[in-house]
């Protein structure tokens, strides 16, 4: 009898854990209608900020200085943003601070509303600048693919202007046009020394790596000793590409042996994937040879690391307004085209293949 007792009364309990249990979930779900319904009242812009900044540079510090806020302050941000979500965010004991899998996930999301938001604050803009009647741009062919098809599209829908013309060329070229007024834009890689009268604003970081045929090695190099057997094919000295490569190595007192020099991406990539040589290049390279990625590899480069920076210059006659918002319209098109299929393809280029901001 004792024993039936005992049972009814665990019986009672099980049910009562239950109970509350579901009770417990129909909060939580009704909270989490809540938030999506009423996102502004549970999440601050400001909090969504300091997470973007946090996660790029590790520091409440840093963060808090590109926001022109207190550390104090920025903290708080973030640990009410994780209150209001109701998960942690931020490994806080960690040096660099460094994203949860839940911050990493929702810091897609949020990367994904900031930029929209900033992309349509800039396109307000246009209201008070009226129309323009011309628009002459010149694109980096790198950008050929994906890139300066989704600008063309953007810019007739933007600007409607009653000319619009958008030629690819090279860095070289697209700068010198800039400063001779023959373009109003160019969107180019950052030259080796300021070009008089033309100013800029950063887009992408372009980080470079290895590239080798496929199997050739089976784990990234130390140095480049793997790499004897097979030829250096150079980028050409008239692009800028090949300019800072050869400055680089030049720096670092290298001389890798080679007597092939091409200013087509694709020749170079071809070579490679037929097994004829190893080439330093850029992720926006690597994504432009597409043809090629199942005949080869693309390693962490076995030197100091160094990067290429591609900006949209202008010269000091074109409106500094206009220029800014079709930046903010380049940046979203990077992000999609350039940032995201380059991180899937090489998740150690995470922290240094980015868009950049002001």
């Amino acid at each position: 009898m004792a024993r039936d007792s005992a049972a009814i009364h665990t019986r009672r309990e099980n049910k009562a854990r239950g109970v509350d249990k579901v009770i417990g979930d129909f909060r939580s779900r009704g909270r989490i209608r809540a938030m999506a319904t009423k996102i502004s009242d549970t999440v601050n812009l400001r909090a969504l900020e300091v997470l973007d900044e946090l996660a790029r540079t590790g520091s409440v510090q840093e963060a808090a200085a590109r926001l022109n806020m207190s550390a104090p302050a920025a903290s708080q941000q973030l640990k009410q943003l994780e209150s209001e979500l109701g998960r942690e965010l931020v490994v806080h004991n960690r040096r660099p601070m460094e994203l949860t899998r839940n911050g990493q996930a929702y810091l897609i999301h949020v990367r994904a509303a900031l930029q929209h938001l900033r992309q349509g604050a800039s396109e307000l803009l246009l209201d008070e600048l009226g129309a323009i009647h011309s628009l002459r741009i010149g694109i980096i062919d790198d950008f050929d693919g994906e890139v300066s098809p989704q600008l063309a599209v953007k810019m007739a829908d933007t600007f409607m202007p009653d000319k619009l013309m958008l030629s690819t060329a090279t860095s070289v070229s697209i700068l010198k046009d800039v400063a001779e007024h023959t373009i109003d834009i160019g969107i180019a890689a950052n030259p080796l020394e300021a070009c008089a009268g033309v100013l800029e604003i950063p887009l992408l970081h372009d980080p470079f790596l290895l590239v080798v045929p496929r199997g050739y090695l089976s784990v990234a190099p130390d140095d480049l000793q793997p790499l004897k057997k097979l030829p250096f094919l150079r980028y050409e000295k008239s692009l800028a590409l090949g300019r800072q490569i050869d400055t680089h190595l030049a720096r670092l007192r290298l001389a890798p042996e080679g007597k092939m020099e091409l200013d087509s991406n694709q020749a170079i990539y071809g070579l490679i994937a037929n097994g004829n040589g190893w080439t330093i290049s850029t992720m926006v390279g690597y994504l432009r040879a597409r043809r090629f990625h199942d005949r080869v590899d693309i390693h962490r480069l076995p030197i100091t690391a160094f990067s290429r920076t591609i900006s949209l210059h202008y010269n000091n006659e074109f409106a500094p307004r206009i220029a800014n918002v079709i930046a903010e319209n380049l940046r979203s098109i990077l992000q999609l085209t350039i940032v995201e299929p380059g991180h899937s393809s090489a998740p150690w280029l995470a922290e240094t293949l980015t868009v950049v901001r002001d």
